[in-house]
């Protein structure tokens, strides 16, 4: 601390006159200044390098937690309390999230849909279950709204979609995204469950006629309170957090349409999620896909023989 301490002043007072008020033998700062720095200081010198690229790479958003797991998977083993006591020093931390006003408008008319998932937002496999809902974003050309569409299996965000209004195209056009997503692949949706909240977007009638026709079956959220939609609330919170109020304001929709697309291509392919064991949900669902292969033709026409 002295050294640094002198260095910082030196020039305006001189290094023998800060010695002697700090009872410091001018020689000591000589020495240490010309002192090669230590195994320790190197190496942690290059860890706070390593850590500040990681942090930068992830929006900035990561605590230690995640900067140590990516560390691991780039195969640079610090231990988590080297971590910590690094980002300390250099400044760095995670972003933290605060729950922020709903935005779903109620819908008008009666809603015979029931509430299959009855806040168990739990699925053994992907597109058993997604969750749908809409937040708002910030412009300085004014607010616009931004619907999503998550897996509830993998957290992955599967469809998404913005718009300068609440209309009911916007979740629409999210669900479509969703459902092209995965069909494309070769992998049909019957059996989903759609799960949202009693917003107007979700009871239109297109909205509805387009799940039956992919397959889909819908559900609604019997008490409409934030808990009966609380994983895509969650992903809410999530991208208001390390998105809006980290990155925002934008000029336009257009820009924030940008920022939006590099986010859903990072969270689905890079952030490490703490709910899947610090992986992203396209790794999660890769996983999957290896363990449970569907079967082949060949299986297939065995089986229908039998």
């Amino acid at each position: 601390m002295s050294v640094a301490y002198i260095d910082a002043h030196k020039d305006e007072f001189g290094v023998e006159p800060i010695c002697t008020a700090l009872q410091v033998a001018p020689s000591t700062y000589y020495a240490a200044k010309t002192r090669p720095p230590s195994a320790r200081a190197v190496s942690d010198a290059a860890t706070t390098a390593l850590i500040t690229r990681v942090h930068a790479d992830n929006f900035g958003v990561y605590g230690a937690r995640k900067v140590h797991a990516e560390l691991h998977r780039q195969g640079h083993l610090a231990a988590r309390c080297t971590v910590e006591r690094l980002m300390r020093a250099a400044g760095l931390r995670g972003i933290t999230r605060a729950k922020g006003p709903r935005t779903t408008i109620p819908g008008s008319g009666p809603d015979t849909r029931p509430d299959l998932v009855q806040r168990s937002f739990t699925a053994d496999g992907p597109d058993q279950l997604w969750v749908a809902d809409i937040t708002y974003c910030r412009t300085f050309a004014g607010w616009a709204y931004a619907a999503f569409v998550i897996d509830v299996h993998s957290r992955r965000v599967v469809g998404w979609q913005l718009s300068t209004s609440l209309r009911t195209d916007l979740a629409l056009d999210a669900l479509e995204m969703g459902i092209w997503a995965r069909t494309r692949t070769g992998r049909g949706l019957t059996g989903l469950t759609h799960h949202s909240d009693k917003g107007a977007q979700y009871l239109a009638v297109r909205y509805t006629q387009r799940l039956a026709e992919a397959g889909a079956v819908a559900s609604v959220g019997s008490t409409g309170d934030s808990y009966d939609n609380a994983l895509a609330e969650a992903f809410n919170s999530l991208f208001k957090a390390e998105l809006v109020r980290n990155k925002g304001p934008w000029k336009n929709i257009d820009d924030l349409e940008i920022a939006v697309a590099e986010y859903i291509d990072w969270y689905n392919h890079r952030r490490l999620h703490g709910e899947l064991g610090l992986i992203p949900p396209a790794e999660f669902e890769d996983n999957y896909y290896r363990q449970n292969p569907a079967p082949t033709t060949v299986g297939a026409s065995l089986q229908s023989l039998h």
